[in-house]
């Protein structure tokens, strides 16, 4: 039985009549192409048919006012209803085969676009609920395999909107991304189309940044928190998060190993496979390790000295990761940086234990993942900022991130801010911000949070460097303390 049209309408029930009232997303009706008879396809969970009790899924509608509705297309049902005037009439067979639809709650986070307006398979667009990538939603029936209803957490609304269902929403996006035009993955790109010499066609590659002429500027120079249990064997070196890794991602964006879904959020490891994330609230035990804090945004909006400046608060508490970098001439090994052999290294990136890793000038670097596994079991919280392209790999029950994006803030607040900030370029070692470049910042921004904003926990807007590393710190506190949506994964308790 096809359900080929449907129309929304309200009901009100006042003891013995039932008025017709014209709302939205009471119930949907449909015609059996083989009986010509009347059906409710669907009552919207919430509405005011749904609230009365007194209509359910497939009871036949016999007649309105006494005028039989066999053989009457969903149109005609509809128009008799507008036009009709003070007490309308029903008259209705019950379907006696109610599903049982005592289903649990589920609460999901979106992990795609979805817009009724342009799915021409919904069987009714006035009944469908909107929804964009990382908004929260309430699944309260899921008794039709390809059309749910759901609520948004933050919404209002009584009545509940039309979604659809997992294998739905694949298919869907299956077929618009078939339909876009192929695009190049960076990942397959070949590593000899780049040269060393190709270093003075990259642009921008660091930063140093200045807050309301205050002097914050990465430097070569070692932390002491970053320095702590260092050690040496020989081969690769194990550093600190610091300025030369920065600079090392930039230089090399394209030749860093990165996995196809890393490169391309968008394919059929993103979205595609799994449109809709279960969650469910958490609130961490005060005796499990820490929650991983990693922040992200983009180059030049001062994420690096966030990070420095909330472990310098209290290093007993806060610690960033090692990383790989090759050793200096002018640096002291066994002191300043860890190193493992490549034997070990090339191990290590066969099993996933790189956030991102590469080789540049005959060096090996990389970010490790055991470093912040070493930090949260001492029970420190490890704060890290990450390129954006490795969130999947550290969504993980294991870590648990809270992400955080610090979006720059509006193009004249970045003129006062930075305009005597320094720059590092490949062909000029420094120069002072320009306008393209907050252009670009605020660009990247916006393409940012189009691409990976359903992963972001919060957003921080950077215009004062001591206010936003306030905020960033009373963040890191909700997130080891408050309660917050997570994925349900994370609770569940691991397999034998």
């Amino acid at each position: 039985m096809a359900e080929t049209h449907s129309y929304s309408y309200g009901l009100i029930y006042y003891s013995s009549c039932t008025v017709y009232v014209r709302i939205q997303q009471g119930a949907t009706i449909k015609k059996d192409l083989k009986t010509k008879e009347i059906l409710v396809a669907r009552v919207i969970h919430g509405g005011l048919a749904d609230r009365s009790g007194l209509l359910n899924p497939g009871d036949k509608l016999v007649e309105v006012n006494g005028r039989p509705m066999r053989g009457l297309e969903p149109e005609q049902v509809i128009q008799i209803l507008t036009n009709s005037r003070g007490t309308i009439m029903f008259k209705v067979i019950p379907n006696l085969t109610q599903p049982d639809n005592q289903q649990a709650t589920v609460f999901v986070r979106a992990m795609a676009d979805y817009a009724p307006a342009l799915d021409r398979t919904i069987p009714c667009p006035d009944a469908g609920m909107a929804f964009h990538k990382g908004e929260l939603l309430e699944i309260v029936d899921q008794t039709d395999a390809l059309w749910w209803q759901a609520r948004k957490l933050d919404s209002s609304a009584a009545c509940a909107g039309l979604i659809p269902s997992t294998n739905s929403l694949k298919k869907r996006l299956r077929e618009v991304w078939f339909s876009e035009p192929p695009q190049g993955h960076s990942c397959i790109k070949p590593l000899d189309s780049f040269d060393d010499d190709d270093d003075d066609d990259l642009g921008v590659i660091d930063l140093k940044f200045d807050d309301t002429d205050e002097d914050a500027v990465e430097t070569d120079e070692l932390s002491e928190e970053e320095a702590e249990n260092d050690y040496t064997r020989d081969g690769i070196y194990i550093a600190g998060f610091r300025r030369s890794i920065r600079l090392w991602r930039r230089r090399t964006q394209s030749k860093r190993r990165q996995s196809c879904h890393s490169c391309c959020p968008t394919n059929s490891h993103g979205s595609l496979a799994n449109p809709y994330e279960e969650v469910v609230t958490f609130q961490r035990n005060p005796e499990d390790p820490p929650r991983l804090i990693a922040l992200i945004g983009p180059s030049g909006v001062g994420v690096n000295e966030l990070r420095k400046r909330i472990i310098k608060i209290n290093p007993m508490k806060f610690q960033g990761a090692t990383q790989l970098r090759p050793l200096k001439r002018s640096e002291e090994a066994g002191r300043e940086y860890h190193f493992i052999s490549r034997e070990l290294f090339e191990y290590m990136a066969c099993n996933h234990r790189f956030l991102e890793y590469g080789e540049y000038k005959g060096h090996f670097y990389g970010t490790s993942v055991d470093a912040i596994k070493e930090v949260i079991d001492s029970g420190k919280v490890c704060v890290i900022d990450i390129e954006p392209h490795s969130i999947p790999s550290i969504r993980t029950k294991r870590l648990q991130p809270f992400i955080i994006f610090v979006r720059p803030p509006s193009l004249e607040r970045l003129r006062q801010t930075r305009r005597s900030a320094k720059i590092f370029t490949l062909y000029q070692m420094e120069r002072s911000f320009r306008d393209e470049d907050f252009r670009e910042m605020e660009q990247t921004s916006g393409r940012l949070e189009t691409l990976y904003g359903h992963y972001f926990d919060r957003v921080l807007v950077n215009e004062d460097l001591r206010e936003t590393c306030l905020q960033l710190f009373n963040l890191i506190q909700h997130a080891q303390e408050d309660q917050q949506w997570v994925p349900t994964a994370w609770t569940l308790p691991d397999e034998p």
